[in-house]
């Protein structure tokens, strides 16, 4: 495993990432604030499904299996921000929106809060860590993927979600009106390699995440 300062396919590790502070992330987490799911293997803590850079140069990290997103400081790699498991519950794909706040995909799964499994989407304040927009469906269970998925918000303030599990695409407008969906309609046998897990089983439409593009953006095409 690269450290920082040693080369990756031709580049320093500090140019493509926190590598070092991924690897030593048990340094700046605390197993007794950041708890692992019981249903979860311990191999799984802590992994992060989702990193990114925040435009200050810090990073925002997704730990799923202990519900919560962090923000570090890229040079000490010291948690300077966090959002756990009373608010998140295995989430995916935090990331920052032009106004500084934080939209993440939050999946439902173990969810403390409620008895009702449902996922939802939600912007957060970094400066109140109050959510200031959600997404829920009506009724909430309709909308529901335990893992994977994904938010993006778009130029024209509506949001476009991947409800990664059931392989549906679908927009919906600041006051949650759906505007259109796909659902994928190809299926195929998903295989995890190394680990012999419930949601591998049968044929399945499942996407990991979702992402548009103005045709501006991507002029090769």
């Amino acid at each position: 495993m690269a450290l920082s300062g040693e080369n990756v396919d031709g580049r320093r590790a500090h140019e493509i990432g926190l590598i070092d502070h991924v690897l030593k992330a048990d340094e700046h987490l605390d197993p007794d604030l950041e708890v692992i799911h019981p249903q979860d293997g311990r191999h799984h803590w802590p992994m992060a499904n989702a990193v990114s850079e925040l435009s200050d140069g810090s990073l925002v990290l997704s730990f799923r299996n202990v519900s919560t997103v962090v923000l570090i400081d890229r040079t000490t790699g010291d948690v300077t921000w966090r959002l756990g498991h009373d608010v998140l519950a295995q989430q995916h794909y935090p990331y920052e929106l032009p106004n500084g706040n934080l939209l993440i995909f939050d999946n439902g799964a173990y969810r403390r809060q409620s008895w009702l499994t449902y996922s939802r989407v939600i912007e957060v304040s970094r400066q109140t860590k109050e959510i200031v927009w959600e997404y829920v469906d009506k009724p909430p269970q309709n909308f529901f993927s335990s893992y994977i998925s994904s938010a993006q918000r778009l130029p024209n303030g509506n949001t476009l979600i991947a409800e990664g599990a059931f392989g549906r695409i679908f927009e919906v407008t600041a006051a949650g009106e759906t505007v259109w969906e796909y659902v994928v309609p190809y299926f195929a046998p998903w295989q995890v390699l190394g680990e012999p897990v419930s949601v591998a089983r049968g044929e399945q439409n499942a996407i990991f995440r979702a992402l548009r593009y103005a045709r501006e953006e991507i002029p090769w095409l």
